[in-house]
């Protein structure tokens, strides 16, 4: 069985986002583990091949193109796909419809990209699976978030690619109840895809340390004042927990050199710290995963972090700036029966006391962690098997 996936792939400029890669990294070992051989569909697809051992092929690609020209290229696409000379001879398209063409199934990986927020990911979807429908291929999304911030021709493109996929994985209540409003005929809402990604973490596991994974965007909110309270968050976090203090960047450079992504905001709260901290470099997924389940807690902006750190029944503070980031923290904590969700701008106020509540709270936390850990396994399984069915 081959399949066509596109997430999030690619290390562009050597800049690596862990939680686009990390779903992906989790789709091409479950259908791996099902005897599917993948084609990625990446923004840099020689890395991704080297990366993951396979093949890949280039995005679509709607950057930088406003509505009236995006809807021309979606045509153009599928207009191809239908057998119309409508592409350059040199256009990526080509090599993406010719991929599903040799394909048996389409996987649309993990992520939170169906939102007008990021049109063009929107118009790249609907692009890929309307080759799809051409060619006869099933299309399979999973591991999303919609909306919810979800308009005008954006609901009508979401609502043709969920209507159109055998099968559509969510990871939050909000997300399945956007789903059917649009009409999915199966809708299943789960944890992300990259929950149980590498090896399980061990029962003795030793968890020590305050880790910190921040985002360099902060919303509206005023970014010295907002450095300042993050700073006095992460200092209460190290006075009550014991092992170090530890920044580590998901979007972040591969290399060292000068800081990129979200190692600015990280340097900018370390200089207003009175703790001593280090940085762990960016890394890979699997590093990432782990660094975040042997935390003995966890404060983010990140969405990823959460999701591997609340598996493992790590305390987690998830900082807002939106309704997007706290739909995401919520259902990624929810899941494991965590709720210390704060807005950014009140990481000193409101910050403090949550994480304190957490870090008292550390014993039952993990024992509800473990005691929902078998169901999860379980369900991600039956979800892995449906998919590798419904593209075979």
């Amino acid at each position: 069985m081959r399949v066509v996936a596109l997430g999030d792939v690619g290390v562009v400029d050597d800049m690596m986002h862990i939680g686009d890669e990390a779903m992906f990294h989790a789709a091409r070992d479950e259908l791996d583990a099902r005897g599917a051989t993948l084609t990625a569909v990446s923004s840099a697809p020689a890395e991704t091949a080297s990366r993951y051992d396979i093949e890949a092929v280039p995005r679509i690609r709607f950057d930088g193109l406003d509505r009236d020209a995006a809807e021309a290229r979606l045509a153009a696409v599928t207009g191809f796909a239908e057998g119309r000379d409508a592409l350059a001879t040199d256009d990526t398209a080509r090599a993406v419809v010719d991929a599903v063409a040799r394909a048996d199934g389409v996987l649309i990986a993990g992520g939170g990209n169906l939102a007008s927020t990021w049109p063009l990911h929107i118009y790249e979807r609907a692009a890929l699976a309307g080759v799809a429908a051409r060619l006869g291929r099933p299309v399979v999304v999973t591991g999303q978030t919609l909306g919810p911030d979800l308009q005008g021709r954006d609901v009508e493109l979401v609502a043709e690619l969920v209507r159109s996929a055998r099968l559509v994985g969510v990871r939050e209540s909000a997300s399945q109840r956007l789903a059917r409003t649009l009409g999915a005929p199966a809708v299943r809402l789960g944890v992300d895809d990259a929950s149980f990604v590498g090896p399980a973490e061990r029962d003795d596991a030793v968890h020590d340390g305050v880790l910190v994974s921040l985002s360099l965007s902060l919303g509206d909110a005023p970014r010295a004042e907002t450095v300042e309270r993050i700073a006095a968050l992460v200092d209460a976090a190290a006075d009550v927990a014991s092992g170090p203090v530890r920044f580590h960047a998901h979007f972040g450079a591969l290399r060292g050199g000068e800081p990129r992504g979200d190692a600015v905001l990280h340097e900018e709260v370390r200089a207003r710290m009175r703790t001593p901290s280090s940085v762990v470099p960016t890394g890979h997924v699997l590093g990432a995963a782990s660094l975040a389940r042997s935390s003995a807690l966890l404060i983010t902006g990140r969405y990823h972090p959460a999701v591997f750190a609340a598996a493992a029944g790590v305390p987690v503070v998830g900082l807002v700036t939106n309704e997007y980031t706290a739909v995401k923290q919520r259902g990624a904590l929810g899941h494991w029966g965590q709720d210390a969700t704060v807005p950014i701008t009140a990481a000193h106020t409101d910050g403090i006391p949550r994480m304190q509540d957490q870090w008292r709270d550390r014993e039952r936390i993990a024992a509800e962690a473990r005691a929902r850990a078998t169901r999860h396994r379980a369900e991600s399984r039956e979800w892995w098997d449906a998919v590798a069915e419904a593209l075979s």
